[in-house]
């Protein structure tokens, strides 16, 4: 399956959704596309891996380099909802301690607004 990928916003937080591939040739270049398009417009990423069949060593690259791209602004990129593929591609290679990982999306976004409370304590 082709790599699709929905975008949409909470605030100002872009949350893409990505279902099917993320392996070299197109989908990786999409993704790479649509994540340094966002850089431009927010600092804060989401990305929602639930749904993603497969990773090969491409579409890795291309993660660790958006994340990158991202630190290198200033932005954030955190993940969400691993399915078991990407979750084991993840983890296998290490490639997990250099992301922050979240269950869900809603976690992922939370996140990004640490609770008023917390700072207090």
């Amino acid at each position: 399956m082709a790599l699709k990928l929905d975008v949409s916003r909470t605030d100002d937080i872009a949350v893409v959704r990505c279902r099917g591939r993320i392996v070299f040739g197109k989908e990786a270049d999409e993704l790479r596309r649509v994540v340094l398009g966002l850089l431009n417009e927010t600092q804060w990423i989401v990305l929602n891996l639930v749904w993603i069949e497969y990773i090969d060593s491409s579409g890795l690259g291309t993660l660790v380099a958006s994340f990158i791209s991202a630190r290198n602004r200033g932005a954030e990129i955190k993940f969400a909802a691993l399915s078991p593929q990407a979750q084991r591609v993840l983890t296998s290679t290490k490639v997990d301690r250099l992301f922050e990982v979240y269950d869900s999306t809603e976690d992922a976004i939370k996140s990004f607004h640490p609770h008023p409370e917390a700072a207090a304590g």
